[in-house]
């Protein structure tokens, strides 16, 4: 069996990444149950430049095949922002509430409210060959959230299709217009090939 090791710690995308190569001879293990490793910095302007720096760097730690991601959110009033800074967007790393206070700050007198979930993975093999794919889940950001079944910028997230915010989405249906989900089934897809 092949093994994928996944450059992140977070419960639900390793979940999410598990099932998607269920189908396949491939396990996928966390990178920390590895190697402990100090995180690369990320010095990316894209997602996908982030994601192959990411998947580089531990595959070139461990010697097996690496799958990275890094995703957000795109304004299109704020010209892309907060883009590759949307976990730190109002300075320290993963304060939603701030994030999103200085997100609707910046919103205020803008009429064009539409906005993109991105999400850019890269799956690198030692050899340095690559299989990347990204996505995006469009909507538009509301001033008043809404919903608690999301985290970071998801109550603001409103999915026009839906008629709900991100945050009020259940997760069956979360996973099937999820920028991350429809990114990964595209990698998936590369893969099996």
């Amino acid at each position: 069996m092949e093994r994928i090791v996944l450059a992140t710690g977070n419960a639900g995308k390793i979940r999410e990444f598990e099932q998607a190569f269920s189908h396949m001879n491939i396990s996928c293990v966390p990178v920390k149950e590895i190697c402990q490793v100090p995180e690369p910095e990320e010095t990316g302007t894209t997602f996908m430049e982030n994601a192959l720096l990411k998947a580089r760097y531990y595959s070139e730690q461990t010697g097996l095949p690496c799958l990275a991601d890094d995703s957000g959110l795109v304004v299109d009033a704020l010209n892309g922002a907060p883009g590759v800074y949307s976990a730190r967007y109002a300075g320290e790393h993963g304060d939603d509430v701030a994030n999103n206070n200085k997100l609707i700050a910046q919103l205020q007198g803008k009429h064009n409210r539409s906005a993109h979930y991105v999400c850019a993975l890269a799956l690198v093999y030692p050899d340095g060959t690559s299989v990347t794919a990204e996505a995006a889940c469009d909507g538009e950001i509301q001033d008043t959230p809404i919903g608690t079944n999301g985290f970071g910028y998801d109550p603001y997230f409103y999915v026009p299709q839906f008629g709900k915010t991100m945050a009020e989405l259940d997760i069956d249906t979360k996973e099937t217009i999820s920028h991350r989900g429809k990114a990964l089934q595209e990698l998936v897809k590369q893969v099996g090939r």
